[in-house]
């Protein structure tokens, strides 16, 4: 929200006060709070009717200062609030007293403020300001309405760039955009968002977390072009300052106070195929899909059930349409038992005036309901439809038991669909603030799902296809990209969303292979299986018209097929880059200045991406394959046609639709796995190592994780003058080491500890 006219007036009917001097201080052991007033103090009658600002600063973990600015404190507090991991003594924090300066430390991240001189926090770390809040940055602000908004700003540096603020479509880059965190169903191609996070970084090393689950509205550089300004409309502003230096180390500290992401079962990493949306399907339809895919040999992971597996009008009641499904466990017994897949079935957290369960949940309090105590309903979606009221237990509980009769039935996950539309004139059973609700919600939705799958199926075995998410919902994967139109400019915007996704803490992201509104043309839908079986998570999906490749035609099918099969040998190394999400927040999908922050032509990039710590990867968005994009320093190597590809520097080139640019990072050991025609194997067992540029002196430990959970097999490769030797820990069978500098080949028998080889392709 905007507050000022230019420079020096402010909008009309918008009165602002900012903390301008420090009248009087409270310092503790690890924390102090300022008194700051809202004029200059030139005598006593100046204390006289003009706010007092109360701004406490502390520490929440070790390097992350946080700053609560309060104006008036009697406000009533009614929830919901972010559940943040601080653990229970904080952070080793402590306050350093000279004179008149302060100075509050949490390793090596420090916020300084001198109480003599005019307002003002500095942040710093590692002898160099980051940001700091000037003159203007801690305040509030009254509007025409009658609203109070609290608001802060913080400053930019020349060149500093910001990113984030959940899965956004708009330029990556936030400079210059006003930004609201507010829940919307708005597809892919609008300012509006499905994932709204109040969570920024910068490449200035260090981020921002807005610790408000209610509307947050952002001005990045757009109302005061050197600030990044957040309010609130509350009597409290809480934001935490989260440094680095690196982007992974502050997602590591803002998924550390936040959760972390869970990590997803190994089958999910496999291809999901779906009915799509508003199709015609039966057991007929699926079984033909399936055998389809398998007669062409490609193998499948997961079939997913959309909408329609339930009766029109009746979403959601949990009940298979008897007409279109009358023997519902025992296709879900048959697909599991002849083709080996898991089963995904689509859910919502609306119930239908005619499903049976309307009048149930309406009669024991589980739907949401109006301050008359009528139940809020309308026919947005589905005719007449309530919302659950998941701050009710019992409310939980009973859509927990529903989920559990398909689990019984041979369900393997759920896909939690929509969660954005909250209503703001309801009330909530706990008592919650609606406004705070409206973002809220979708983490109770879809916590309650997860954990019930946690529960019936086991923490290993919990996975979902979500939609909707903010601060903290990325301890649920996955999340999808939403609704997106069957061009090359969504296939576009879907990345630049899912990266922006993952400079917010989520580890985890997919999107519809071939777009969702519309058709794909072959091309489209082509490229877009090369970038989705390259991501994350791979699913096929669609509105109206079915994404079996067969419909588009023979090249699609073949590279659908290719790229599963790639997918699936890639196995050890993508679990691996999993394993790293889920222990430190680091995206599997990252943004390249994730990879290379030293490096100002990554800061900016959009189209291409890491997948993991070593692979490139360049999805081309063009129908006749050309392609532009940026090649860090080093030289690197294509890993489908072994060209050797020099950096730093732009390429354009043009690809056929069976390739695209997949570079190996130099001085990387990828692992490939054995097995192409499933995602669960022995990743460990007749591993190759693929050894890529290694310079003189370099050693690389490769771990190769079991899906099952047994040990990892350890390799460690180093290289000595012309000699690469790799030595194997806990490998179970015979294991591979290939050189492509060299095209070597070297296989050892089970037991083996150790193959070394000459760079000239003589065996040592």
């Amino acid at each position: 929200m905007k507050f000022t006219d230019g420079y020096w007036l402010m909008r009309d009917g918008v009165d602002a006060s900012y903390a301008t001097e420090i009248v009087d201080t409270r310092v503790e052991e690890d924390r102090f709070t300022l008194y700051a007033a809202a004029r200059r103090l030139r005598h006593r009658g100046d204390t006289l009717n003009s706010p007092l600002l109360t701004v406490t600063c502390f520490s929440p973990a070790e390097g992350v200062i946080g700053v609560r600015a309060t104006h008036h404190a009697g406000a009533a507090d009614h929830g919901p609030h972010f559940a943040l991991r601080t653990g229970p003594e904080g952070a080793p924090s402590k306050v350093h007293r000279d004179g008149s300066l302060l100075e509050l430390s949490s390793g090596a991240l420090s916020l300084r403020v001198d109480t003599a001189a005019p307002y003002r926090l500095d942040f710093t770390a590692d002898g160099r300001t980051l940001t700091s809040a000037e003159s203007r940055g801690t305040g509030f602000a009254t509007t025409p309405d009658g609203a109070h908004h609290s608001l802060a700003q913080l400053s930019l540096g020349v060149g500093e760039l910001v990113y984030g603020l959940g899965e956004r479509f708009t330029p990556f880059t936030r400079n210059g955009q006003s930004v609201d965190i507010w829940q919307a169903d708005g597809g892919t191609a609008s300012e509006q968002a499905y994932k709204n996070v109040p969570f920024h970084l910068t490449n200035r090393g260090y981020g921002v977390f807005v610790n408000h689950p209610g509307q947050v509205s952002y001005e990045v550089g757009s109302e005061a072009v050197g600030q990044v300004q957040f309010s609130v409309e509350d009597q409290t502003l809480e934001y935490y300052l989260v440094y680095g230096p690196s982007p992974k180390e502050i997602l590591d500290r803002y998924t550390a106070l936040t959760g972390r992401p869970a990590l997803p079962p190994a089958w999910s990493f496999g291809l999901w195929l779906s009915t799509s949306f508003t199709t015609s399907y039966d057991e007929d339809t699926v079984t033909r899909f399936v055998r389809g895919m398998a007669d062409r040999e490609i193998p499948l992971g997961v079939f997913h059930f959309d909408c329609f597996w339930m009766r029109a009008y009746q979403w959601c009641d949990f009940t298979w349409d008897p007409e279109v499904f009358p023997d519902p466990e025992g296709m879900l017994r048959r697909l599991k038992e002849e083709h080996g897949l898991k089963i995904c079935v689509w859910i919502n957290p609306y119930i239908a005036q005619k499903s049976p369960l309307f009048d149930e949940a309406a009669r024991l309090g589980y739907l949401v309901r109006r301050p008359d105590g009528s139940v809020w309903q309308w026919d947005m979606w589905q005719a007449g439809m309530g919302l659950v009221d998941f701050t009710h237990p019992e409310a939980r509980q009973w859509y927990a038991d529903k989920l559990r009769g398909l689990l019984g039935q041979g369900v393997d996950c759920f896909k939690t669909d929509f969660g954005e539309r909250i209503p703001t004139d309801v009330v909530w059973h706990d008592g919650s603030d609606p406004a705070r609700m409206h973002n809220y919600y979708t983490d109770l939705y879809n916590r309650t799902v997860f954990e019930t799958l946690t529960a019936e199926r086991g923490a290993d075995e919990a996975v979902l296809f979500a939609r909707s998410a903010t601060a903290g919902g990325q301890q649920f994967p996955v999340h999808w990209g939403g609704d997106c139109e069957s061009t090359f400019g969504a296939m576009a915007e879907s990345l630049r969303g899912g990266l922006s996704l993952g400079l917010s803490g989520f580890g985890f992201w997919s999107h519809d292979i071939g777009g969702f509104e519309g058709t794909p043309s072959p091309e489209v839908f082509k490229r877009w299986v090369q970038f989705g079986l390259l991501s994350s998570h791979s699913r096929l999906h669609g509105s109206t018209s079915y994404r079996v490749p067969w419909d588009y035609d023979e090249e699609a099918v073949a590279v659908t097929r290719d790229f599963t099969r790639l997918k699936h040998r890639l196995m050890p190394y993508l679990f691996h880059a999993a394993r790293q999400a889920a222990a430190h927040g680091t995206p599997v999908m990252r943004a390249m200045l994730l990879e290379f922050p030293g490096d100002p032509a990554c800061h900016a990039l959009d189209r291409q991406y890491m997948l993991g710590d070593d692979l490139l990867v360049a999805p081309v968005f063009t129908a006749d394959g050309t392609i532009e994009y940026y090649v860090p320093d080093g030289e690197w190597t294509h890993l489908l046609s072994g060209e050797r590809v020099r950096g730093p520097g732009w390429r354009r080139e043009r690809y056929g639709f069976d390739s695209l640019p997949l570079l190996a990072r130099p001085g990387s050991v990828i692992p490939f796995g054995s097995t192409a025609d499933r995602a669960v194997y022995d990743w460990r067992d007749d591993v190759t190592l693929r050894v890529h540029r290694l310079r003189d002196g370099d050693s690389v430990t490769t771990r190769v994780p079991a899906p099952d959970g047994a040990p990892d097999a350890v390799f460690r490769t180093r290289r000595e003058g012309p000699r690469v030797t790799v030595e194997a820990t806990g490998a179970p069978g015979r294991w591979h080491v290939l050189l492509p500098d060299t095209d070597t080949l070297l296989t050892a028998a089970p037991g083996t500890p150790e193959l070394s080889a000459l760079l000239d392709g003589q065996e040592g």
